[in-house]
């Protein structure tokens, strides 16, 4: 968010400048592209927090000996059901960053998920991957439509939000504060969203890995089933847990109810 306050003290001042010597046209504009190529940057920085609070580790996960475990882009009718016994067998629980549409085609498979223990979580509506290109509006419509969505099939709203691949701008952080929304990206991630080599992806996770990391994996992949196993035993070895997103990163002010958000 800090970035966009400077970005725009960045354009007021180039409006001034031009006001008073227009002749000086190319240096403003040479500094506003400068500008825009650094909020370009931003945007294709998942981890970064230029753009705002941007959960990468879960502090309160650190001296339990935790890993918040996260997947992506469910429900998937074939690939969740499995994921979810492979989560019960070695008593591991997770976040399911859902996409609205896909959640209201589930319902069933979502009231699952959390009726296992697991939290349900907001991935947009739609899961556009233009996502990071829109403007209030449709960004407020994207959350809040997930939002209302998993509300009233699990009678909890989410608290956490992840933009569809990790991308967003920098008018994204208003509308999650508005809505008591923490926003999350991860620690580490597997690319399993794109790699279909289960040792690799692996590898990925494990390297480094440490209590109060985030994992990102998506339960919209078949890669998934080789790969979890293998993940929860080597955490499982190491002395630590899966958990959820543990609630003491939420924002401090609460989520809105779903009536609110119909109104």
């Amino acid at each position: 968010m800090k970035l966009v306050v400077l970005s725009l003290a960045v354009h007021l001042v180039a409006a001034a400048w031009l006001l008073f010597e227009f002749e000086d046209w190319p240096a403003v504009l040479a500094v506003l592209v400068a500008n825009h190529v650094v909020l370009g940057a931003a945007t294709l920085s998942p981890r970064g927090r230029w753009l705002g609070p941007n959960m990468v580790r879960a502090g309160p996960a650190v001296e339990r000996g935790e890993i918040c475990l996260t997947f992506d882009d469910g429900p998937d009718p074939e690939v969740t059901p499995r994921v979810l016994d492979l989560l019960d067998r070695h008593g591991a629980k997770a976040s399911f960053f859902c996409i609205g549409a896909r959640a209201a085609a589930q319902p069933a498979l979502v009231k699952e998920i959390a009726r296992r223990g697991h939290s349900v979580e907001n991935h947009s509506h739609r899961h556009c991957h233009t996502f990071a290109f829109y403007g209030p509006a449709r960004m407020r419509e994207e959350v809040d439509r997930a939002q209302a969505t998993i509300a009233s099939i699990t009678a909890r709203a989410p608290a956490f939000f992840r933009a569809p691949a990790g991308f967003r701008n920098g008018l994204l952080e208003p509308v999650l504060a508005s809505r008591g929304l923490c926003y999350v990206s991860w620690t580490r991630r597997g690319y399993d969203g794109v790699s279909s080599d289960a040792q690799r992806i692996l590898g990925r996770l494990l390297r480094g890995l440490a209590p109060g990391d985030v994992l990102l994996l998506h339960d919209s992949r078949k890669v998934v089933l080789e790969v979890l196993p293998s993940l929860l035993e080597a955490i499982e070895k190491r002395g630590w847990r899966c958990v959820s997103l543990p609630a003491g990163t939420q924002r401090s002010s609460p989520a809105r109810s779903l009536e609110e958000m119909e109104r």
